[in-house]
């Protein structure tokens, strides 16, 4: 993919951003004079439709203003802890709360903003203190801040933990493997900001087990099929303007294409709420859609190496994963507990493929290793929604303030 296609989807968005805004502007002059069982309702929920079916490319806000906590609401602001280039560690300040235990949870970086996480945070925040790797949109990070390839993610991660100092880390998907990376890096060199427990969830650790259609997509072609194919240049005037992505709209793409039907009948289901005046239903249908059509590109280099070493070589379950040249060890972790979260019917990263992590953590004594496979759920039921909250949650809690 040549840098001309992200130019041609800028000047797409842009040719098509007029047409938006008039259908957005129209359709709430329509429901302004809106009653129940007008003609109007049918159109103004058409108008909504045709404002809604465009990405975005700024990172939603978190929205997380309160939190249950102890038994009484509290207030929560956002802190920006240690700010980076491509990411920044941020806190959930609760006032007035109790220490409580650190979590660093870490997001993906895959093509949408760390706020997919929003309901995994809102839930950790009732009893931990909360700190999450905000990362940035590489389409924004101007060129002489350099690259950020796979050992820049694993550097981040040290230096957020060193600037916690003690901490538990909850990471979420993709970065399963960076995280563990971190943990063994730390413990191998006995510092004192190693984790005090790793939880990984429905994470790639070694993806030679139970294959998703996901792993076969990227064994399937070699890596410089990606590179020529996926990769393109940031187009002016953003201010990452000729940095090498892989934009935030592809990934996208490949998402809506692998349950399209789905994302459909969403729309489809969205109208109608509309037209029947069923506003809760429509709500909860508006807030996924402006949260999943967020994207966010990656920094081309971290890609293509998370690509080559996490889906195709398989280096950490090889024992061949290296940070900076140095061989990363995970039978070098003792002190940090260990619990691994996988969904029954995930088809992204299927049932096995992170619970290998406790064969690579040789060095753990049995009971600081636990594992927990979610039944009736998928990649998302194992961090958000109700399963989340009732079932996966307490253990969660139960191994941080077990390990504290």
């Amino acid at each position: 993919m040549h840098s001309l296609l992200y130019h041609a989807y800028q000047a797409q968005a842009d040719a098509l951003a007029p047409l938006r805004l008039s259908a957005q502007h129209h359709g709430a002059l329509l429901w302004w004079r809106d009653t129940e069982g007008s003609p109007l309702r049918r159109a103004a929920a058409a108008l909504e439709l045709v404002s809604r079916l465009r990405l975005t490319h700024a990172r939603p806000d978190w929205g997380i203003a309160t939190v249950d906590a102890e038994g009484r609401s509290e207030a929560v602001t956002e802190e920006k802890v240690l700010p980076l280039p491509f990411g920044t560690l941020l806190r959930f300040r609760k006032a007035g709360a109790a220490r409580q235990p650190r979590v660093l949870l870490v997001a993906p970086l895959s093509g949408h903003f760390a706020t997919l996480l929003r309901e995994t945070a809102r839930t950790l925040l009732q009893d931990h203190d909360v700190y999450v790797t905000d990362w940035h949109n590489a389409r924004d990070v101007h060129l002489r801040h350099g690259l950020f390839a796979f050992d820049d993610y694993v550097d981040y991660l040290l230096r957020y933990l060193r600037a916690l100092g003690s901490a538990h880390v909850v990471a979420v998907c993709q970065p399963c493997v960076a995280a563990l990376a971190a943990t063994a890096l730390l413990a191998e060199d006995e510092d004192p900001a190693q984790p005090r427990s790793l939880t990984l969830m429905a994470g790639p650790v070694d993806c030679r087990v139970n294959p998703t259609e996901v792993n076969r997509l990227a064994t399937g072609r070699p890596l410089a099929w990606f590179d020529h194919h996926l990769i393109s240049h940031v187009p002016p005037p953003h201010r990452g303007h000729m940095r090498r992505v892989y934009p935030g709209f592809v990934q996208l793409c490949a998402f809506l294409a692998m349950n399209l039907d789905r994302h459909v009948q969403q729309f489809r289901a969205l109208y109608q709420h509309l037209v029947d005046g069923d506003m809760e239903r429509a709500e909860t249908i508006r807030q996924f859609y402006e949260e999943y059509l967020a994207v966010n590109d990656l920094p081309a280099e971290f890609y293509l190496e998370t690509v080559e070493k996490v889906f195709q070589t398989f280096d950490l379950a090889r024992g061949a994963l290296t940070w900076r040249s140095r061989p990363v060890r995970p039978e070098a972790i003792r002190r940090t507990w260990l619990m691994t979260v996988e969904g029954e019917r995930d088809d992204i990263c299927s049932v096995g493929q992170t619970v290998a992590a406790h064969d690579l953590c040789t060095s753990m004594r049995p009971y600081m290793k636990l594992h927990h496979v979610q039944t009736g759920v998928g990649h998302y039921g194992v961090f958000s929604g109700r399963r989340w909250k009732a079932e996966i949650y307490p253990r969660v809690r139960e191994l941080v303030h077990g390990a504290e």
